[in-house]
């Protein structure tokens, strides 16, 4: 089993990330600024930030893959893409790295245009949106050595919808995944799955890749 450090662990999508992890046997670290007062059990949680890159470069030793999935928004809008690089380009070369994008960045067909360029998308998003694709491309241009995946969920993923937990979900490679309806969605749980199914058999080694029903 592996040593997973979920950055952001408290989240809607990180707290999903964390309990997949903790029920398939993995030691997990839930890393996020404030600590709950409900926490999952089987789960270490931690309490750091982006913003503290040495002081959470040493809660990470000894993992094997660290997922980050902490929002560019609010007050942490600008400062994840420039802390998240800063503190990968600081880890080990054999610990995994794993970044949870948003929708944005995914394409709208083969080869097509992203879903965050269409006039369609919210315009109060964009600059969250833009953030994360920053880092994929920071992710792309970095150093050979470092493996990593990045990952978009469907376009209504969020704790406005959270959905069940089916055991099922779509990769679409980087198209946005929709339904025969045109719909895009996944729940927070079948989500998590896709994460842990990358962190325990990878297939998208230096490559982000979306995920839907």
């Amino acid at each position: 089993m592996a040593r997973i450090a979920v950055i952001g662990g408290t989240g809607y999508a990180g707290r999903h990330i964390v309990e997949e992890a903790v029920n398939r046997g993995h030691s997990v670290l839930a890393i996020a600024r404030r600590i709950p007062s409900e926490r999952l059990p089987g789960a270490t949680y931690i309490e750091g930030s982006l913003t503290d890159v040495p002081d959470l470069l040493a809660q990470l030793q000894g993992v094997d893959a660290v997922v980050s999935a902490v929002a560019p928004r609010g007050d942490m809008a600008g400062l994840v893409r420039p802390n998240l690089i800063a503190l990968i380009s600081l880890l080990p070369d054999d610990v995994r790295v794993g970044v949870i994008g948003g929708a944005g960045g995914s394409l709208i067909a083969p080869g097509g245009e992203r879903l965050v360029d269409q006039p369609s998308f919210t315009e109060e998003y964009k600059p969250e949106s833009m953030e994360a694709i920053g880092i994929l491309e920071d992710l792309q241009s970095g150093p050979a050595d470092r493996d990593w995946f990045y990952i978009h969920p469907a376009g209504g993923f969020g704790a406005f919808h959270p959905g069940e937990r089916t055991g099922t979900y779509r990769d679409g490679g980087d198209v946005l995944v929709t339904d025969e309806n045109g719909d895009s969605f996944i729940s927070g749980a079948d989500f998590a799955i896709a994460v842990l199914d990358e962190i325990e058999n990878p297939k998208h080694s230096r490559e982000r890749f979306t995920v839907g029903y």
